[in-house]
């Protein structure tokens, strides 16, 4: 029986591999996870549908045990124009019960916090990419 390994799983793996070649000054795989997670999160996270400048990953503050997203919503107006952004941090922790919490922070404007939690929940349960980690 094989188990799928769920996007926020992956992204937490390569995080920690890069905290670990950082500990160990391994500067040569310390990039190439770097490049892998971002390269995941630029081809697989929420973009548009209001999350217009997409979704960025903030290595500097993610660890094995939280990951820490910053984007964008632009807002429109019941005339269909739209009328502001709102910037919003996504905090993501392990849950025994669910797998994993996900918090938004941020302004609560028009109520979308609601719809941002799906979304972002839906992209982190996605099954992983298959790729080659290594180190």
């Amino acid at each position: 029986m094989s188990t799928k390994t769920k996007l926020y799983a992956q992204l937490a793996m390569l995080v920690c591999a890069r905290l670990n070649c950082i500990s160990k000054g391994n500067s040569e795989w310390k990039a190439k996870h770097e490049e892998q997670i971002l390269s995941i999160v630029k081809d697989t996270a929420p973009s548009g549908s209001g999350i217009d400048c997409g979704t960025k990953i903030n290595l500097d503050d993610s660890t094995p045990e939280k990951l820490v997203f910053d984007f964008s919503y632009h807002h429109m107006n019941d005339g269909g124009y739209y009328d502001g952004w709102t910037e919003h941090r996504l905090i993501v922790t392990p849950s025994l019960q669910f797998g994993c919490n996900l918090k938004i922070t941020g302004r609560d404007r028009n109520d979308t916090k609601e719809y941002l939690h799906e979304v972002y929940s839906y992209w982190l349960n996605s099954e992983a990419i298959e790729q080659a980690v290594a180190a």
